[in-house]
């Protein structure tokens, strides 16, 4: 597969209430061609809509993936993907970087009651988490992908595609957590 020519990657940077997001429209290059911002809830249930305001913001027709650090931003503040492909009318998938037993466990320790059923809910609706690259996920630098609307190996080849040697991350969620620290920064610097 070949590396889609635009990606708009998407991270978010957390503060005490509100988490910081940052889309970044990124060419296959890896040169950033447009920054948008939003916020959402530390533990509310707003991320989906905060990724879907990057991407009007941005209202770039010519973005062909697009790409969220992980599932779970600002504190369990899940990602719906299957919302957020369809809305975007584009493949979207979530990178994750460290080998787990899933957060089932971690959800039932911080919430409880309507709370806990809500965020169950989406997180089993999520697609399954397969490997991109190395297959073993005892390796040292794990890497994983959950995919809507692309195959997860075709999901796994462009983010491999993303990547720039040496670097664990793909460019577009690189530079926007770099981005979304940045935003978090000056705002919460007022």
């Amino acid at each position: 597969m070949t590396t889609p020519s635009r990606a708009l990657g998407v991270a978010f940077s957390d503060a005490r209430d509100a988490s910081h997001g940052a889309g970044v429209v990124v060419r296959a290059d890896g040169t950033p061609d447009g920054f948008a911002f939003a916020r959402c809830t530390v533990g509310g249930t707003d991320a989906t809509d905060a990724v879907i305001d990057c991407w009007r913001t941005l209202a770039r027709e010519d973005v062909r993936h697009v790409v969220c650090a992980g599932v779970a931003p600002a504190w369990f503040n899940l990602l719906d993907l299957d919302e957020l492909a369809e809305t975007l009318d584009r493949p979207v998938y979530a990178v994750s970087y460290e080998a787990s037993p899933g957060l089932e466990p971690a959800l039932r320790d911080a919430f409880d009651g309507e709370a806990l059923a809500d965020r169950l809910a989406a997180y089993r609706s999520l697609p399954p988490r397969v490997p991109v690259g190395d297959p073993d996920p005892d390796s040292d630098r794990p890497r994983f992908v959950r995919a809507v609307g692309i195959e997860p190996e075709r999901a796994a080849a462009a983010i491999r595609g993303l990547t720039r040697d040496g670097f664990r991350r793909c460019e577009p969620l690189r530079i926007a957590a770099l981005a979304a620290s940045a935003h978090r920064e000056a705002a919460t610097a007022e």
